[in-house]
């Protein structure tokens, strides 16, 4: 595709959108490094990952996304190896999430996500045994694969993402209702014994959300993550430090644990008050109303069902951290996208946007090049 071609077809509102998430990251991360007294370090790091998730995402973009359909299981096997290589590094905060060679490291778990909506998208492409229950089997089956390995890192809050997305793609390629509404009873059933086989610190995240503090005191252990990030989001107020400029005496206030990670959006309310975190949560919502709009105008197969999941994997990581920081949801340890600091997530995040884009670029079919492209609206 040339140059001026792509340009004119490129989704720009998506691009736009995912450069303001990144700014509003920006500012707090650099506000994290206020509290932690880094000195800029962490900001500077971000804007390095940053660069590079552009560069990314407008690479990922240009060829087409087709040829990612005949090597979506060979990218699936691979991120499974490396789920798997992760047992082989020494551990960084008693969990196994990274590979490093020297400075450098990645989590494969950020990319086990892309991988699997692309394996997902081409088994549901022509397929129609996953319109009976039976054949539900396979894809529930491949999807238990990458959780069981991320909850042993242990991290359970990727693995939380993987379930709600392989529903999304099912309702999409077309699994009925009333299948995926009895596979749904089922897992309601066996949460039970999902309790009895999760770690005294994964029940310690449940029950925290229903802890109740006395005035004046700060719990301890898990519900102290909890208290802290809610004090947290409650100092900014309607406009936030930024604008009305008064810090809490009590400095006990601005610690919070993963304050540049998982619990971004508390240090964005804190900053930006009540209208910075309502415009946060505007802008992935129009991020995800323009990326279903490329899966509803796509025609071929594959392209709808991986934008359909890719806006799927944003919008369930954005639903679940945002849920766990104002006590709506266990705390699990999931970063927000594209605001959260860390350069796997940022980069991951680059690829699923890029390839968001890639299918936008090419809603119907392609025969050659140019001249027999069926364009969505019926222009030729």
């Amino acid at each position: 595709m040339k140059t001026a071609v792509w340009a004119s077809r490129l989704p720009w509102l998506i691009v736009v959108i995912a450069a303001l998430l990144v700014i509003l990251g920006l500012v707090g991360i650099d506000r994290c490094d206020v509290f932690s007294g880094t000195g800029g370090r962490f900001l500077r790091q971000q804007l390095i990952f940053s660069a590079l998730a552009l560069l990314t995402m407008l690479a990922v973009s240009i060829p087409n996304y087709r040829i990612l359909c005949r090597w979506s299981y060979a990218a699936f096997v691979g991120s499974i190896v490396l789920l798997i290589a992760v047992y082989f590094f020494p551990p960084v905060n008693n969990a196994r999430r990274w590979i490093r060679f020297g400075p450098i490291g990645f989590q494969p778990s950020e990319f086990a996500k892309v991988a699997f909506v692309l394996a997902m998208a081409r088994y549901l492409m022509y397929r129609e045994n996953y319109r009976r229950l039976r054949g539900l089997a396979l894809p529930f089956g491949l999807t238990l694969l990458p959780v069981l390995l991320i909850l042993r890192e242990p991290d359970l809050g990727t693995a939380l993402v993987f379930l709600p997305v392989l529903f999304l793609m099912l309702f999409t390629a077309g699994a009925r209702w009333r299948d995926l509404a009895r596979l749904a009873m089922l897992g309601l059933v066996a949460i039970p014994l999902l309790w009895t086989h999760m770690s005294r610190e994964q029940k310690s995240r449940v029950t925290a959300l229903f802890e109740q503090t006395v005035p004046g005191d700060r719990p301890s252990d898990d519900a102290y993550h909890l208290y802290q990030a809610k004090q947290m989001l409650a100092l900014g107020g309607v406009w936030g430090s930024l604008v009305i400029g008064q810090p809490v005496d009590d400095p006990a206030v601005y610690c919070l644990p993963e304050a540049r990670g998982d619990f971004i959006f508390c240090v964005l309310g804190e900053r930006l008050g009540m209208l910075g975190i309502a415009s946060v949560l505007g802008l992935f919502a129009l991020l995800a109303w323009r990326g279903l709009l490329i899966a509803t105008a796509t025609r071929e197969p594959f392209g709808r069902l991986l934008a359909a999941g890719l806006v799927g994997l944003i919008a369930v990581q954005v639903l679940i951290n945002t849920g766990m920081t104002v006590g709506l949801l266990p705390i699990t340890g999931l970063s927000l996208p594209l605001v959260s600091y860390g350069g796997s997530g940022l980069v991951a995040h680059g690829v699923i946007l890029g390839l968001l884009l890639n299918v936008g670029l090419r809603p119907g079919y392609e025969v050659t090049n140019e001249p027999f492209r069926y364009v969505a609206g019926g222009e030729r």
